[in-house]
């Protein structure tokens, strides 16, 4: 037997669903043939010059003749050269970046820096820098006054980083006394949202500002005369959407691999409203950090008085 051909499922055909081909491509590869993976070598290897190539420049590349090519393209599951060029077209809306190959990292005897190294912490710094030149403080202490009274909080981030930053935020706020709810579901936000009164907060986290879920929860709870704090990017929808908009902007470093700047910007946003927040409370804060500490000396947290900031 040649090989196994790429079954199709009846889901993927006649509709407008965009297909991962460049996956489809590396999923299939073991079971082309030698000349077949050729070609594959040679769109993997620079995927935009593979869309701009004609079938006979593919196949010179490639170092096959230009049936080889459209053997290829049959064998994983596109009509032809024509129907794989336009489905590899649309894989680029992500980005070449993430096709890019990565340099070895250095041994961990030759006392090397890794190629990583600079990019992170120098993307840990730029946010830094960024979020004391951006941030208004006078919004800050606005955000920590809403807090501080409120009767409930919740905090939205929806998928990736926005997610984790919700429970994040929820970590750092709930030990001053805070009645917080982080919550990554938006259908549960709407449910919860819609039961909150003027006294009740939402803090809606998105690194875009264009999430149309978290969106609709801020309009929702303005609708409901509840107050509203973003954490997002200047002159975004969700920005403009809500109460309070705490908001930076940072370019971010062309490395896939590495986490981005507005992360940590977004972290210390975090940091710098939860300081003030328990500011705000002041003496009742202080009390509720006094016993969880009281209360986790027993179980192994140490004697020490130490901060209770983690």
């Amino acid at each position: 037997m040649r090989r196994t051909e790429l079954a199709v499922s009846p889901f993927e055909t006649g509709g407008t669903r965009r297909h991962d081909i460049i996956a489809r491509v590396k999923d299939c590869y073991p079971g082309l043939s030698r000349a077949e993976q050729s070609v594959a070598d040679a769109i993997l290897s620079d995927v935009q010059a593979a869309v701009d190539a004609t079938n006979a420049e593919l196949a010179i590349r490639a170092g096959v003749s230009q049936p080889s090519v459209t053997r290829f393209c049959r064998s994983i599951g596109c009509e032809g050269v024509r129907d794989f060029k336009l489905q590899l077209a649309r894989s680029l809306v992500v980005g070449e970046i993430f096709l890019a190959a990565d340099n070895p990292l250095p041994a961990a005897d030759l006392g090397l820096t890794p190629p990583f190294w600079a990019s992170v912490l120098g993307e840990a710094r730029l946010a830094l820098r960024e979020v004391e030149r951006q941030l208004d403080p006078a919004l800050v202490l606005a955000a920590a006054t809403i807090l501080g009274a409120a009767r409930r909080v919740l905090v939205l981030g929806l998928g990736g980083s926005s997610a984790a930053l919700a429970e994040e935020t929820q970590n750092r706020l709930f030990r001053y006394g805070v009645p917080v709810m982080a919550c990554k579901d938006p259908y549960l936000a709407r449910m919860t949202i819609a039961t909150f009164r003027p006294e009740d907060v939402v803090i809606a986290i998105s690194a875009t500002g264009h999430t149309s879920e978290v969106i609709d929860c801020v309009h929702i709870a303005r609708t409901y005369h509840a107050r509203t704090i973003a954490i997002t990017t200047p002159g975004s929808a969700l920005a403009h959407a809500a109460e309070i908009a705490l908001t930076t902007k940072i370019a971010e470093y062309p490395d896939a691999l590495t986490p981005s700047a507005s992360r940590f910007a977004f972290l210390l946003i975090i940091d710098l409203v939860a300081a003030a927040t328990g500011y705000q409370m002041g003496p009742l804060a202080r009390e509720n950090l006094r016993r969880i500490k009281f209360n986790l000396v027993d179980q192994g947290a140490g004697p020490s008085i130490e901060p209770l900031g983690d």
